[in-house]
């Protein structure tokens, strides 16, 4: 196996809290190695990925599958190694949203976050069919 297709179609995490631990942070934030990842249910899809001991950051995340129900990137062989993930359903995704004004957002599907489920590693990654994603493919608003 030289790389994974990640296909999962729906679902978040089944706690609404957990604590993941990223070994090479995000892309600008290395430093952060630990991130707390919840739901706010009224608030749903997103999700917020927030490093452990700073109140003051924080990420919008979204499963990619909410936008994009046919996104599947292709996992690096390596990347798959690294977390340990040993089939697809091992996976989860989401994906980083920049909010651009009041009625503007986008989301990353070129560096998802895939987070092994079982062990709670993760690591934002540059799947072998980015050239196929947007960094930033537009989320619809309400009213559209």
């Amino acid at each position: 196996m030289n790389r994974m297709v990640i296909t999962e179609t729906g679902g978040c995490l089944e706690r609404k809290h957990c604590v993941i631990r990223m070994p090479l942070g995000l892309l600008g934030f290395e430093q952060c190695k630990r991130f707390a990842l919840y739901a706010k249910p009224e608030q749903e899809p997103f999700l917020w990925l927030q490093p452990v001991g700073n109140l003051k950051l924080a990420f919008l995340v979204m499963s990619p599958f909410v936008v994009a129900p046919d996104y599947r990137p292709t996992i690096p062989e390596e990347d798959a190694h690294f977390l340990g993930l040993e089939r697809p359903e091992d996976a989860l995704i989401v994906n980083i949203v920049t909010v651009r004004g009041p009625k503007q957002a986008t989301v990353n599907l070129k560096g998802p976050i895939v987070l092994n489920r079982r062990t709670l590693t993760a690591k934002q990654v540059i799947p072998l069919n980015a050239p196929n994603f947007s960094v930033a493919h537009p989320l619809p608003t309400r009213g559209r």
